[in-house]
């Protein structure tokens, strides 16, 4: 009751495509001071081998630079670097991700590690923008296997959804506390006379 979510998903998108849509998603005079938060979560595409994924892979040091843009780019149309969330690309189960592959006739076309050295120039970003950071490739494998956390070994399952939103949230949760509430808690509707409590 807090405020409206906006979810912009582009499946298969990198960094570098995402830098080019970001001011019509987002573009001067949008309303910025009143954006609690918003998050960027890029990484997994960026990540993909260039040799077996020309397509999505982007070098590391553009993905690191295309961030960077993005997080600028919010800055100036009035969304300060505390309200902005870094979320880095969760662990590549490789064993599962290279059956899904197989399936479609492919190459294992991501690595683990590869995936950590961009979550880790997404990590470096964060501390240099001054953003917040959820840094999935390292919490998910934190003492646990990860597997559960990823439906084919690269997307999020559903238990990896909620580990994602809950991170989510222990960031959020101090961003939105302040704010109040639009509408009244449901308890305190008049259920004989809504309109005196809602209109």
């Amino acid at each position: 009751r807090r405020c409206d979510v906006l979810n912009r998903g582009f499946s298969g998108y990198n960094s570098r495509w995402a830098k080019l849509l970001l001011p019509r998603l987002i573009g001067a005079g949008a309303g910025a001071e009143s954006t609690a938060a918003v998050t960027l979560f890029f990484g997994a595409n960026d990540s993909a081998l260039q040799e077996l994924n020309p397509k999505q892979h982007v070098p590391l040091e553009e993905y690191a630079a295309n961030l960077k843009s993005m997080v600028h780019y919010l800055g100036s149309v009035g969304i300060p670097a505390d309200r902005i969330i870094l979320i880095t690309p969760p662990p590549l189960q490789e064993a599962a991700w290279e059956q899904a592959c197989l399936a479609k006739g492919e190459r294992l076309n991501r690595r683990n590690a590869t995936t950590g050295e961009y979550a880790q120039a997404c990590v470096q970003v964060a501390r240099a923008c001054g953003t917040d950071i959820v840094d999935l490739w390292t919490l998910m494998q934190k003492g646990q296997d990860f597997s559960s956390y990823l439906s084919d070994g690269l997307h999020l399952s559903a238990e990896g959804s909620r580990f994602v939103a809950a991170q989510l949230w222990a960031r959020l949760e101090e961003k939105l506390s302040a704010l109040p509430s639009l509408v009244p808690y449901w308890r305190d509707v008049d259920h004989t006379d809504p309109e005196a409590t809602l209109l």
